[in-house]
This record gives C-alpha cells, sequence and structure tokens, in this order.
C-alpha cells in the first residue's frame, strides 16, 4: 500500500501554513494522502501575526482563527521551539521527507546607508515591533526617553511604529501586550512624531484602512502639510489604476485641508522629504537632516538642493525587512531570497535543487499583505505536486513519522506541539481574564515552553 506524501515545511508562519492548507486541497491528500511537519523555531506558531503585527489591530489577528483550522488537521503535526540548522539541517530533513518547503519570512530591518545611522538613538522598526510583541529572543526594556521623534518610510510598518510612539499605554493596555512592555510604554516621553517619505502621497505604501485608523486615537492629532500634497502626470495615473493609492491619497488631501485640534499627541506626516543624514552629538541623534524632492513626472522624484534639520532624539527606520540566509541554499544578496522558479529553488547551476521549495517573504521579498502569501504558497505546492507525480522527487531513507521524533528526541532538542499550543494559549487568556482582556502574552522562552509542556 503506497504511504502518503510527506512533506516538511520550516517556518509556522502564515506562509507556511498556507502551503500546508494548499497541500491539504490538493488530490493527493485524497490519495495516497499527505503528512505535513511544520517546523518552527519560535515555541509558538503564527509567525509574523503573532511577533509583526501590532497588537492594537486584533482584526488582522483574525486570520489565526483560519490558520488554526488548518493546524487542527490530523494530517499537520507542529514541531516549535526546532531551529533550522542548529537543530536540525536540510540533510536531515531530506532523510525523513519527500519534499521540504521553506517560509521562513524576513524579520531582519532592511540597512539604510546614509551617516548617523549607526548613532545611539537610531533603531530599526523590526527590533521596536519585536519588542512590543513580545518576541521571547529579544530585550525586556526599550529607550523611550525621545519627546520627538522621526520615522523613516511611508508603509504599514512605519504606520505601527509611529501609531505605537504616539498612543498612550493605557490606550494599548486592553491589548495583548505583555506587563514589561505597558511599563515601558507608559514612560514612553513621545509627544511629537514625525513620518518622512522621500515620494508623494499617491506613492505612499500604507493601506488605507491603516492609515485611517491614525486618525482614530483620542490622542493622537494627525497633521499633514498642504504643500505636501502634490501630484504630477505618473501619480495621477498611479491614482487611476490603483483604487488603494487613490483611497490613501483622499485622506491624506482631508487632513491636509483641516484646522489641527488639541489632541496631546501629534503625529505627522511628511512628503517629498528624503532622508540624507542622522545628525548626532557626544555619539547620540539630535537631529535629521532631509533634503526636500519634487516629482519628476513619472511618479518619481529627483533631489532639489534645499535641506532641513529636524530636531528629533530618535529615529526609527522602517524602510523594509530583510530575510536571513538559510545555510545549504542558494542565496540572492541583492533581494535578501532564495533564487526561485515557481517556488522550486533554483542552484547556482540553473537547476533545480531537487525537492527543495520556498514559499512567501523568503522567495518574492517582503511585500505585499499576509494574504498575499496565499497565492505564493498555492503556486510552490502545485510545482512540487507536479514533481511528485513525475517522479521527481527523491526517496527519503526514513519516511515513518515517529522518525524525526526519535532523532530531535536523541538531540536533547526540547520541542513543543500543537497540543501544546492550546495549553499555552489556555494560560495567556488565564493571564488576561482578571483584567477583562483577551490574553496576556508570555514573553520569556523558558516559561512558554512550560506552560506548552514542551
Amino acid at each position: 500500500m503506497p504511504r502518503p506524501l510527506r512533506v516538511a515545511i520550516v517556518g509556522a508562519g502564515p506562509a507556511g501554513i498556507y502551503a500546508a492548507d494548499a497541500l491539504l486541497k490538493s488530490e493527493v491528500a485524497a490519495e495516497p494522502g499527505v503528512a505535513i511537519d511544520l517546523f518552527e523555531r519560535m515555541p509558538a506558531p503564527f509567525g509574523l501575526i503573532r511577533y509583526g503585527v501590532a497588537p492594537d489591530h486584533p482584526r488582522i489577528k483574525g486570520i489565526i482563527t483560519a490558520l488554526h483550522q488548518v493546524l487542527d488537521k490530523p494530517q499537520v503535526r507542529l514541531f516549535g521551539n526546532v531551529d533550522y540548522p542548529t537543530d536540525i539541517s536540510l540533510d536531515d530533513l531530506r532523510a525523513f521527507y519527500d519534499a521540504v518547503i521553506f517560509s521562513t519570512g524576513a524579520t531582519a530591518d532592511r540597512e539604510l546607508s546614509i551617516p548617523g545611522i549607526g548613532l545611539d538613538g537610531s533603531y530599526g522598526a523590526a527590533d521596536f515591533v519585536s519588542w512590543y510583541d513580545g518576541h521571547p529572543d529579544v530585550p525586556r526594556t526599550w529607550p523611550l526617553e525621545a519627546e520627538k521623534v522621526a520615522v523613516l518610510g511611508v508603509g504599514n510598518v512605519a504606520l505601527d511604529v509611529a501609531r505605537i510612539l504616539a498612543k498612550t499605554a493605557d490606550e494599548l493596555l486592553p491589548t495583548e501586550i505583555p506587563p514589561n512592555v505597558y511599563d515601558g510604554l507608559k514612560a514612553n516621553r513621545a509627544k511629537e512624531v514625525h513620518v518622512f517619505g522621500r515620494r508623494g502621497p499617491a506613492q505612499a505604501k500604507f493601506s488605507p484602512m491603516e492609515l485611517r485608523e491614525l486618525d482614530h486615537s483620542p490622542n493622537i492629532e494627525v497633521i499633514v502639510d498642504p504643500e505636501d500634497i502634490d501630484y504630477d502626470a505618473g501619480s495621477i495615473e498611479t491614482r487611476r489604476g490603483n483604487k488603494q493609492a487613490d483611497m490613501v491619497a483622499k485622506t491624506l488631501e482631508n487632513w491636509a485641508i483641516r484646522d489641527a485640534g488639541d489632541r496631546p499627541h501629534r503625529l505627522y506626516l511628511h512628503f517629498f522629504e528624503s532622508p540624507a543624514e542622522i545628525l548626532g552629538a557626544d555619539g547620540k541623534v539630535v537631529g535629521l537632516r532631509t533634503e526636500r524632492t519634487a516629482l519628476d513626472g513619472t511618479g518619481n522624484v529627483k533631489g532639489t538642493g534645499v535641506f532641513k534639520d529636524w530636531d528629533v532624539t530618535a529615529v526609527y527606520r522602517a524602510v523594509g525587512y530583510l530575510s536571513d540566509k538559510l545555510p545549504k541554499l542558494p542565496w540572492d544578496l541583492a533581494s535578501g531570497t532564495v533564487p526561485d522558479e515557481g517556488g522550486r529553488v533554483v542552484e547556482e547551476g540553473g537547476g533545480h535543487l531537487q525537492s527543495v521549495y520556498v514559499t512567501g517573504w523568503i522567495r518574492r521579498g517582503p511585500i505585499g499583505l499576509i494574504g498575499h502569501t496565499k497565492g505564493d504558497a498555492n503556486e510552490t505546492v502545485a510545482n512540487l505536486l507536479d514533481d511528485h507525480a513525475h517522479g521527481r522527487l527523491h526517496t527519503p531513507a526514513s519516511p515513518a513519522p515517529e522518525a524525526v521524533e526519535s532523532f530531535l528526541a536523541e538531540r536533547d532538542v526540547r520541542y513543543t506541539t500543537w497540543d501544546g499550543w492550546y495549553r499555552l494559549d489556555a494560560a495567556e487568556r488565564a493571564l488576561g481574564e482578571p483584567q477583562g482582556r483577551e490574553r496576556v502574552k508570555i514573553v520569556e522562552r523558558a516559561d512558554m515552553l512550560r506552560e506548552s509542556g514542551a
């Protein structure tokens, strides 16, 4: 009797779980069946949704409900707290599985090469996001002494960072933030937050809903300079062809023409200001210098040679995420991705690395919304199944389901399971219940492992 197709997925965030879902919905799942093991370096699943989405976005976190349904399937197992390649290597995985899909995402900050970027008070957005999302592997405190702060970038991560800096700790207390984050935000001295984009309103990468949510806080006054509302032919074409870009531009226009109110914290959205230098004294940030830009007719901008210094003492760069290089896989240094064709990993010589695939941000870079990874997963899985149908997958030496469990036990790897997630979930909800909160996130890795019954 033929055995099920065994697939390992490295990374149990949305991209990896969407790949599992695509496998479960395939014809192969019916006969001879599929067996899917997800390996996740964190003790808990859900990746970006748990550790990359701002805590005041419960609607986005609702995606977890759909992901839960996939992980509840009997054909799927979770091995949490298992790090690739420290705990298990590609060669190890190939010994147990017919195919391996990498969906490890992107968690590091992309560099910004301007003078002063290394000053004390210059931060990467990804590090700040990890702190306020209670990531177990980052420090428990964050310096929040600056009263005036700059955020570089005009994407949703920049909005998240700016919003968390501008809100009060008590506004965020009903969310799942852990006690150390609440205490840190309680001491936050920021009263002005300035968000800078080098291009214009039509080129901003905000999603319309996230942008409008800035104005919902009773403590944040959102301010847009009317002089920053400008369009050229390329910008007008963008608005006509992109409904979301048009909605963002309309929101910004409405804010630019209204009178400023008296909410205590001010959040300025600046356009046509290209960061040129972070100014420092005694090794610390004391300001930001930008160059005014102007549209060139195509929607792009050019420098005008006019510079302005801004009085800020902290700068957060939110200019994009970057994936970590995966050992044993080819790597495109410029894009920070694994080279692929339709999800099939492409080696340096141009051939496909047998039985090895990628999906999500490790494949195409950190662009698009969470839901966009579903299309990636479907394409990758379709090509994996095509390789399976045509006998192009390798044959694992030890395909028995218990083989990988024995391997991890022999390595003394303390791993969590899907049942363990239910226990951790219950523990977090129990912490929140006395305060009328849905949950309070557990931060320490040792506590997560204990509550999960690792």
